[in-house]
């Protein structure tokens, strides 16, 4: 079964309490999205440790309910 726009937004909320989260179905399958998150917590953090936040925050469901997501991630 397939994540839809909330419930990623809420997993990425629930570890980022403080970011802005911009999400956008790419192909209207709900399978391939483009998310943009802006938070405090990434100061100082590589892209890569950026990165590797959000995809903590979806709790192994990235490659399983949630097929692709691109992300992009900025310091607030």
């Amino acid at each position: 079964m397939a994540m839809d726009l909330k419930e990623i937004e809420r997993h990425i909320k629930e570890a980022l309490p403080d970011a802005s989260i911009e999400i956008q179905d790419l192909a209207g399958d709900n399978n391939h999205y483009s998310a943009t998150i802006t938070s405090a917590k990434f100061a100082g953090k590589s892209k890569i440790e950026q990165h590797k936040m959000v995809y903590d925050s979806l709790k192994g469901k990235m490659g399983n309910e949630l097929h692709a997501l691109a992300i992009k991630t900025k310091e607030q």
